[in-house]
């Protein structure tokens, strides 16, 4: 979590490979006069030295992205093939790849 931010965020990427940084955070109800309300947004912020991207992204319960994420660090030995994960209304599509000794997240 940030210093003085209220709601919590999930980073991606990091060490030597740091190149950009993918950024969950400020996750909310859709909805918030709803209590039985299962869509959520969060914003997606991607940032390098020189761009700065960021979209609000609308998921129907998380859509599987914790299990998306969680699925790519325990098999980080390695698989075949790409992995992907779309947000309900295709506002963010991440696609994972394994490289050797990284993932390749686009």
């Amino acid at each position: 979590m940030e210093e003085g931010e209220t709601n919590p965020a999930v980073r991606v990427g990091g060490g030597r490979y740091r190149a950009i940084s993918l950024r969950f955070h400020q996750l909310s109800r859709s909805f918030p006069e709803e209590r039985d309300d299962l869509m959520r947004d969060f914003l997606a912020t991607a940032q390098g030295e020189s761009v700065r991207i960021e979209v609000m992204v609308r998921t129907w319960d998380g859509d599987g992205l914790d299990v998306f994420l969680a699925e790519l660090a325990e098999e980080f030995r390695g698989w075949n093939g790409i992995r992907t994960w779309r947000s309900l209304e295709d506002d963010l599509t991440l696609t994972a790849e394994h490289a050797g000794s990284h993932v390749r997240l686009t």
